[in-house]
Order: C-alpha cells, then structure tokens, then sequence
C-alpha cells in the first residue's frame, strides 16, 4: 500500500508525524478524495501509530464508506479544528517531535496554527519530495485509467473539429466540447478549462478561449484534457481552418518533426534535459528557436502538472514507468502559434502515448 510507504519513509527519516494536506497525496495515499474548499483536509501519518484522515464533520461519512478503511476524524464548524488535531495526535502517541510537512503546499496559516498547538514542534523537514518521487512511478493500473483518460480527449478533439466555422467563437468551440463530453460520454469533469485559440491568439500558448472568430486560413490550436477515475489527460492539437499558407504549412511541420523525433527518442537512460534538446535543437536548426518558449514537457498523473520537468539542465534520468508530455510549440506574436502534444508511458524500449489523434495536418473545409 501507498500509505506504508510513507510510514516506512517516516522511520528511515526520523520523522515522528507526517502532515499531508495536498488533496491528491491524500487521495493517493487513501483512495478518498474531496474538495474542502475554506475548511481544513488532511491526513496525519505517524511513525508508530495508526493514521488517520481528518474532515469536516459533513464528510465524515462519505470519507468512511470511501476506499480507505482507517480511522475518520471529523470536526464541527463550530469547533477549533487544529485543537482536536492536536488532541487526536496526543492520544495516539507520545512522539510528535518531528514533522514533516508538504510545504509546497500547507498555506502559512495552517503552519502556524499547527505550531501553535506543537510548540515544541520540529517543522523543517518537507514530505513533498518523497511524494513527487513514489508518484512518479506509475502502476500497471494507473496507465490504465490514464489511457483511459487519453481515449476521452481523443473524442473531445473531434467534437471541436466538428464545431469549427467561419464566425464561430473561440468560446462557443470550447464549449461545445465541455458540453457534448458530459451530454453524450458522461465525461463530467475536464483536467483543465479547455483551451481553442485561432490565429494569431494561438501565439499566446495560456490565453484561455476568448470571442475571438474563427476566420479561414487559420491555424486553430486546441489544448484539452478530461479527468478519468481520478487520472488526468492533457493533449494539444493545431489544425488549419481552409487552406493553411506556406509559412503555416512550415511551422506545423517543424514542430511536427521536433515532437515526433522527441517522442522517438524516449528510452530508459536518456535525461529529461537531454530529450528536451531533441526537440529544442531541430526548431532552432529551422530557425524558430526564439518561438519556443517553455519546457518540453510535465509529468501526468492524478494531477494535470506533475514531476517531473522535461526541460533543459534536469539531470533526472528517464525510467520505465514514468509518464509525461512531450508538447514543442512555435509561437510567432501576430502571426500564429502550433503545439503538438501526447502524453505518455516509458516503456523497457520506448514511449506509449494514451492519445492517438492523427497528427499529419488537418486542413478543414470552410463552413459557414
């Protein structure tokens, strides 16, 4: 189980407690998920006592008819609910010395209100990198909901190729996608909003979908992902609306080369800087280097930006099991902007993507 490896953890690190308050390492750890807005989640792993998960009292009998099996905590609106922590720690062990806290994550408030109640405390040591790194590894079940996950934006993509005319919103295109995933393949939950940017706004990679108009001879950038079993998809396309100039025909293809050779190049032993510069190095040898302007990749998992960064100077080295995107763009200001993205699984002797959406560029009729 996942929580023993964070006790193990806790033993070989001399840690007495382990503070986790990141919903998706709870859901990790616990198999129950949920979203506590203003009150507080978390779950308490100590080094010689049984864990437990701590709720709102609301949720206190959803959390215990959930998949995880171990003691629920819960607290009253009304009620001061570091002090119960406090308390229920207190009861459970005398050995609450040192801590370890995901401090990428635990806002400042909670902090204080935890060493308040631990005042001879030990709160330095951090828990999140142990986290990123057991989560980095995917098991065999994993792929499967993440391939799952990729088989629903394969869908999403064609719903937003049909929904592309002359005069139609960026907006509109969007979604219909959100729409016709959760009417017609009960997707009920995107991994991110759903981005569709035409023309010269595709060259601004993160500019959500706005009222621009989809007009001919564009380039029409699509970024989506849906949320499966907790598991997360994240995919680009770029497509031409009518027929697509000289320039256009380059760039897609440029960046079609460096994903492609980026994907191809995916094997055990090779670093996440090194697979970055595949991809990095055949846009600049074409000239669109300074259009380049992020990192190759991200990890995927229960969350859409995991560990780790396929970028220039990381050391990691790829390992069977680890599971990223692999997403180049070109983005020209005024002009236009193309990402290509799968994300994937490392295999003993390459990379298995969990989206098959033909990648050849798509040159669509002009509808009115």
């Amino acid at each position: 189980m996942n929580l023993d490896k964070l006790q193990e953890w806790l033993v070989s690190t001399g840690n007495d407690v382990a503070y986790i308050s990141d919903p998706l390492s709870i859901a990790y750890f616990t198999g129950y998920s949920m979203e506590p807005h203003e009150r507080i989640f978390s779950l308490v792993a100590l080094k010689d006592a049984p864990a437990f998960v701590f709720v709102p009292a609301l949720n206190v009998e959803e959390a215990k008819a959930s998949d995880w099996n171990g003691d629920v905590v819960g607290y009253l609106d009304s009620e001061d609910p570091w002090a119960i922590i406090g308390d229920e720690i207190r009861k459970r062990t005398t050995k609450h010395k040192n801590w370890a806290i995901e401090k990428i994550n635990l806002p400042v408030a909670h902090f204080q209100n935890l060493r308040s109640n631990f005042p001879d405390g030990s709160f330095t040591n951090d828990v999140s990198g142990f986290i990123e790194r057991i989560r980095l590894y995917k098991t065999p079940e994993e792929i499967e909901k993440l391939k799952g996950a990729g088989r629903e934006a394969d869908c999403a993509f064609q719903i937003g190729f049909d929904a592309i005319r002359t005069g139609a919103t960026e907006r509109s295109i969007a979604g219909q996608i959100d729409y016709q995933l959760k009417i017609q393949h009960g997707v009920m939950h995107e991994s991110f909003e759903t981005i569709v940017q035409a023309g010269k706004n595709a060259a601004n990679p993160h500019l959500g979908p706005t009222m621009n108009t989809v007009q001919p001879n564009q380039l029409v950038l699509f970024d989506l992902g849906t949320m499966h079993d907790g598991y997360a998809s994240d995919a680009s396309r770029t497509v031409a609306y009518g027929e697509p100039s000289a320039k256009q025909r380059e760039i897609y293809e440029v960046d079609r080369e460096a994903q492609q050779a980026a994907i191809d190049a995916v094997k055990p032993g090779i670093t996440a800087g090194e697979l970055d510069a595949v991809a990095r190095d055949i846009i600049k040898r074409a000239g669109y280097g300074e259009y380049f302007i992020h990192r190759l990749g991200h990890g995927i998992g229960m969350n859409v930006h995991e560990f780790p960064s396929i970028v220039g100077g990381n050391d990691l080295v790829i390992e069977e099991g680890m599971c990223f995107s692999i997403e180049p763009g070109i983005y020209i200001p005024g002009f236009a902007g193309v990402r290509i993205e799968d994300c994937g699984v490392v295999t003993k002797d390459g990379f298995e993507t969990f989206t098959h959406t033909d990648k050849d560029l798509k040159i669509l009729p002009l509808k009115d």
